[in-house]
């Protein structure tokens, strides 16, 4: 399993981005995806998840309204898209696939939100 994050960055508070995660070495397709973010000193919190044909969608309460996730199962990709971000945004996020035996983690992308 091999998952890459990118698109992090700089942006000032109310700003957008969009998180990618490029996905290997399973059938993508057939999982479930999440993205979890971990702010300094502070545990690695969910965000997100996307069932596997992106019919459904379920986020945490503290991003709900301003994230979206979304996938591209023939480009093997899973996307986080954060719209009016937050100082309290400012992490780095990850992604994860953790179903039926196939597990893994990306090495993360840092986002930090400031003026």
């Amino acid at each position: 399993v091999q998952l890459v994050e990118s698109g992090g960055g700089l942006v000032q508070p109310g700003g957008s981005l969009r998180l990618s995660c490029a996905a290997s070495g399973f059938t993508f397709s057939s999982y479930a995806m999440k993205w979890y973010r971990q702010a300094p000193g502070k545990e690695r919190e969910f965000v997100g998840t996307i069932r596997r044909s992106g019919d459904s969608t379920d986020y945490a309460d503290s991003v709900k309204g301003r994230f979206t996730i979304s996938r591209d199962n023939a480009k093997n990709t899973v996307y986080l898209q954060m719209n009016s971000l937050k100082p309290t945004d400012k992490a780095v996020y990850y992604c994860n696939v953790d179903q039926l035996g196939i597990q893994g983690w990306g090495q993360g992308t840092q986002v930090t939100v400031s003026s």
